[in-house]
């Protein structure tokens, strides 16, 4: 697995528990508890999701 891989396994983990206020589910990576938290529908505060102002001048890159 690569560091990036282990970085989106940690964020995706840390997500589900401040949205769910427990451990996630054993055995997920971070890009299935990803499509669960996303697919679920069970966001609906999160106003980044809704807002209209969302655009690519918005959201922060990495540099090359």
């Amino acid at each position: 697995m690569s560091r990036r891989d282990d970085r989106i396994d940690k964020e995706a983990a840390a997500l589900w528990r401040s949205l769910h206020d427990a451990p996630p589910p054993a055995g997920c990576s971070g890009a299935a508890l990803l499509d669960m938290i996303v697919r679920g529908g069970d966001v609906p505060d999160y106003q980044r999701l809704h807002t209209p102002s969302l655009r690519d001048r918005n959201l922060t890159w990495p540099k090359a």
